[in-house]
């Protein structure tokens, strides 16, 4: 049986369903995409997987993607490894994940994530500050809010 709750939890305050905003922006601060978003953390029971991830995305203009991210947990470390993507995540303090990942198609290219959640745990703000070739190319600003 995983430990995830006891030794991530700050993690495990995430569990639930969150929709916000996504906001993609330059290095200047020019917008370059905005979209919604709905996310399910689950610690899912009887499972190979000590936490799985749904992203749902939907734009302006119809487009939608769907995301699955399972996890495995080991040293109070939460791992993923799909077929997009490589990540690893730890918590900082008593409110703030890191997380590092990179993106199998593009292994120049990488982003760390940041993701704070508020003290009541029905807010979250997330920053991501992607790098390509080392050098930061653009970041993604997040707000979410619980919904259940």
């Amino acid at each position: 049986m995983s430990n995830i709750r006891l030794e991530m939890p700050v993690l495990a305050r995430h569990e639930g369903e969150w929709e916000g905003t996504y906001t993609l922006v330059d290095t200047t601060g020019k917008v370059l995409d905005i979209h919604q978003s709905h996310l399910s953390c689950q610690f899912p029971e009887n499972s190979p997987y000590s936490y799985y991830q749904i992203n749902r995305y939907t734009w302006a203009d119809g487009k939608q993607e769907e995301h699955q991210f399972p996890g495995t947990y080991q040293d109070k470390e939460l791992l993923f490894d799909t077929e997009r993507i490589q990540c690893k995540a730890r918590e900082f303090d008593d409110s703030t994940v890191i997380l590092w990942f990179g993106y199998k198609q593009f292994p120049n290219m990488y982003l760390y994530e940041m993701i704070q959640i508020s003290p009541d745990n029905n807010n979250r703000a997330r920053t991501w500050h992607w790098f390509k070739n080392d050098k930061i190319y653009q970041r993604t600003l997040i707000h979410e809010e619980r919904v259940r």
